[in-house]
């Protein structure tokens, strides 16, 4: 029952290419798609992540040549729970008023807990019904998905761990994403989550996007290069798991779960070719661009995926980073500013420390930051900020991240009453005292 190719992972980098893959020599069919017979007695199928008729730029489908046809990868479903993974539109039954609210990591699991079981959802934001919106979630886990597999017909997901590195096995290849790398799901495609290494805890986030593929913004008068640039993005070469023992899939339709009953593996591509493809991708590899004389740059500078909606420069998400850079701008406070926003922002940190929260902002946390409620620096790095010699100064060790959507994001249930919310989140801007006193100069 081996995993075809799982132990040489190689990729294909670049970003909305049209590629093709075969594990096996001559698996995949030559100047066309469905031959009278398939090589090795593979089946072919097209999915589709686009409707047929969508424009050459984004039209978006795959041909996949496997072992049995999908048709025979779900039996007769049953309902399944899981309890804890919200759907949009969700106004849970809670007494938090609305605020900024700040949370400390996610306790590790104190039962046995796959990376589908491990799914919290913090927010949901827009309507799955009609494809717009989005979900933040957490995870924690320490248990492999062995004989069970997932789909999520609501939406494409994003994965960024946190803590401990993760095999993504799917229909068209395995990926190996550790911390400082995100992962993408494309809607409808089938998967499984396993651990990398040693430990306790594996822990992360996730974005599910209802609406529009996320695509990478445009650069605009940056030009052609920076930001996140396309051959950094790896798609994985064909793998495929030739598996005849028990095992369920599991879905997502609607928000609702189900689960069905078949006989082998789901993950039986043995070839394929198209532009609906899952990837992974370096954090690392961002160029960021900002201002190199003075003022803060719009946080929009920082974006590395987006996913559009039909109205222009008006995201569905956009999802964010603060990398490691230099900070050079002269007679300017360097920290993001204070600001409010049309846009709503749930936040992460993988690794070190936020430039505008010197305390409390710890990794594997998260924040919430909603639609015009006003956020900036805490005192101590406005303090720090406002008095510090501006020197060049390399901004390092550091990795937080943003989901920000153009809709309000529903708190829910579970993070409302998470035992590791901070209940001193806003004293954070306590000692931002008065400092005018009618008089010219700073003070």
């Amino acid at each position: 029952m081996p995993d075809h190719a799982a132990n040489s992972l190689k990729y294909m980098p670049g970003f909305g290419n049209d590629f093709e893959t075969e594990a096996l020599p001559g698996a995949l069919p030559q100047g066309q798609n469905s031959p009278q017979k398939c090589e090795y007695g593979l089946y072919a199928e097209q999915l589709s992540g686009s409707p047929f008729t969508a424009p050459r730029g984004t039209n978006e489908r795959s041909w996949l040549y496997r072992i049995r046809p999908s048709v025979r990868h779900t039996r007769r479903f049953s309902h399944a729970s899981y309890p804890h993974w919200k759907t949009a539109p969700c106004l849970d039954d809670h007494s938090l008023p609305l605020g900024q609210l700040r949370w400390n990591p996610l306790p590790a699991p104190d039962e046995t807990r796959t990376f589908l079981q491990g799914i919290r959802t913090m927010t949901t934001a827009g309507d799955v019904l009609t494809q717009v919106g989005m979900a933040a979630h957490a995870y924690t886990f320490n248990a492999d998905m062995v004989d069970d597999y997932f789909f999520n017909a609501d939406g494409e997901l994003l994965v960024v761990p946190q803590l401990g590195a993760v095999r993504v096995f799917t229909e068209m290849g395995i990926m190996d994403v550790e911390p400082l790398e995100i992962c993408l799901i494309p809607r409808g495609m089938m998967f499984k989550v396993s651990r990398i290494g040693e430990g306790d805890i594996w822990r992360g986030y996730v974005c599910e996007n209802y609406g529009a593929k996320f695509t990478l913004p445009d650069r605009g008068p940056i030009g052609a290069n920076c930001l996140a640039n396309p051959r950094d993005f790896k798609t994985p070469v064909a793998a495929y798991e030739d598996k005849e023992t028990p095992c369920r899939v599991h879905v997502k339709w609607c928000g609702k779960f189900y689960v069905t009953e078949i006989g082998h593996s789901p993950l039986d591509v043995v070839a394929w070719h198209g532009n609906y493809t899952p990837f992974k991708y370096d954090l690392r590899t961002y160029s960021p661009v900002g201002a190199i004389l003075f003022d803060h740059p719009d946080p929009s500078i920082f974006t590395v995926l987006t996913a559009p909606t039909e109205e222009a420069g008006t995201a569905n998400i956009d999802f964010v980073i603060f990398p490691p850079r230099w900070m050079v701008a002269e007679h300017t406070f360097r920290p993001p500013w204070y600001h409010r926003n049309i846009m709503s922002e749930f936040m992460g940190l993988i690794h070190g420390q936020y430039d505008a929260k010197e305390e409390g902002f710890v990794p594997g946390g998260m924040s919430l930051h909603n639609m015009m409620l006003p956020h900036g620096p805490d005192a101590t790095g406005f303090d720090k900020a406002s008095n510090s010699e501006l020197q060049p100064v390399k901004l390092d060790h550091t990795m937080a991240f943003m989901f920000e959507t153009r809709f309000p994001q529903q708190l829910t249930k579970f993070a409302a009453e998470l035992e590791t919310l901070q209940d001193n989140y806003l004293e954070c801007w306590d000692g931002l005292e008065r400092k005018f006193d009618g008089t010219p100069g700073i003070k």
